[in-house]
């Protein structure tokens, strides 16, 4: 699904009052001096600029991530990975499989650091989901349906009933069913038309017990995110994403059960948006699941400044976030929302004081913007780019893209890459 529709506006100034009179580019040499927020460099490393790729559905792959990594972002967002989806393997797990990932596109080390976002409606499918996308599926895919869908207590990462070590009695079967001449007899049984050979080796690898951090040749998901934002409609119909910011209580539970599920030394974070609508009853069901996610230990919010019912249409209100930054500045906070160019990432944490910023559709298509950045916090002009580059970037991409997912999907979703991307062409 497209994260923006036909209903989203076209890049307009976010509400905020004298934001225009902010001189961008002393604000970016100055966090260039001060460095990244030391509360998240502490829990991702290599966090080290304020600015990421935010998740969007149906555009950031890991191939838009490596063309925004190429050019300076420092940290990435996986599209929003349903839990049900997850838990049900195959096709559902390939998006965050990262071995499989390694696999099909060999520059996905690159993709690193990594926060997998996640998205549901009950509370033990999130917690079990968001698990086996830690571990990598190594329990088996059986092991994580049973935690989420059995009568015992929620998942944990430390469940006595799998173990801590992995392989679910699932899995004993493993030796025989995932030789290479099972793999052959498996994919030669499939119809030609029908026959997916990622999905086979997604299939064998999820019921395969080992070693995560093996699997994965050195990638891994420095966070996991859970998504309390996500405005389109389905998903709001099936109670999932910004619809919890009607529901305080379901909203916390579910936080709570992916803080437990998911092992101490992985963060947690939260994307939420700044309410369901403009009603005060919702403004206070934000507070209380804002408040709730550092109590239970989220590393840090990400705040979309507009609300669930505007989806992407009219301005974002980045007098909220202020106003949220000025009273809770003990907390990371990231902002989100009409973030358009370069200039527009150093004018948001100027003007609303948020720890960093999340960068969504002001990077489809333009990944130059995080150069720029970090082209102004060493005191620099940001560069646009040649025609040249325009070309040669394109192409990488499409190169990625086709890697990842094959010629005929990868062509059809360069398409509208291919849209964006020419925006910065004199005859677009």
């Amino acid at each position: 699904m497209s994260e923006f529709g036909n209903n989203a506006t076209a890049p307009s100034p976010a509400i905020a009052p004298g934001a225009e009179e902010i001189d961008t580019r002393a604000v970016a040499r100055e966090v260039g001096l001060r460095g990244m927020d030391a509360r998240v460099r502490a829990v991702v490393p290599g966090f080290d600029a304020p600015f990421f790729q935010a998740g969007l559905a149906g555009y950031s792959d890991a191939a838009m991530r490596i063309i925004a990594r190429r050019h300076g972002a420092p940290f990435a967002v996986t599209e929003a990975l349903l839990d049900r989806m997850l838990l049900g393997g195959g096709h559902g797990f390939d998006k965050a499989d990262l071995a499989l990932l390694v696999e099909a596109l060999p520059s996905g080390v690159e993709d690193t650091p990594l926060s997998g976002q996640i998205i549901g409606s009950d509370p033990d499918e999130m917690a079990a989901g968001a698990l086996k996308m830690i571990e990598g599926a190594r329990r088996g895919d059986k092991a994580y349906r049973a935690m989420a869908y059995g009568d015992g207590p929620a998942p944990t990462s430390t469940d006595p009933r799998w173990g801590q070590s992995g392989a679910s009695t699932d899995d004993a079967a493993c030796e025989e069913d995932c030789t290479p001449e099972a793999l052959l007899a498996l994919a030669e049984s499939q119809p030609p038309e029908t026959y997916d050979p990622r999905a086979v080796i997604s299939a064998i690898r999820a019921r395969s017990p080992g070693d995560t951090t093996t699997r994965h040749a050195g990638l891994a998901y420095a966070t996991i995110d859970v998504n309390l934002a996500c405005p389109v409609k389905k998903v709001d119909k099936k109670s999932r994403g910004g619809h919890w910011l009607r529901d305080p209580a379901g909203a916390v539970a579910i936080m709570k059960a992916v803080r437990e599920a998911v092992p101490r030394g992985v963060a947690c974070t939260v994307k939420l948006r700044r309410a369901y609508d403009d009603t005060p009853e919702m403004a206070r069901n934000f507070e209380v699941i804002f408040n709730a996610a550092y109590e239970l230990g989220y590393a840090w919010a990400t705040v979309h400044a507009r609300t669930v019912e505007q989806k992407y249409i009219g301005p974002s209100r980045w007098t909220f976030l202020k106003d949220l930054c000025s009273r809770h500045g003990d907390k990371p906070v990231f902002g989100s929302g009409d973030v358009w160019d370069v200039h527009d990432i150093f004018r948001m944490i100027a003007y609303a004081g948020v720890s960093g910023v999340s960068v969504a559709r002001g990077c489809i298509g333009n990944p130059w913007i995080f150069r720029q950045a970090r082209e102004m916090m060493a005191g620099k002009e940001p560069t646009a780019p040649s025609l040249a580059e325009q070309r040669a970037v394109l192409l990488e991409h499409f190169a990625l893209c086709v890697a990842l997912n094959g010629e005929k999907a990868g062509g059809r979703m360069m398409r509208k890459f291919g849209i964006k991307f020419a925006k910065h062409h004199p005859r677009g």
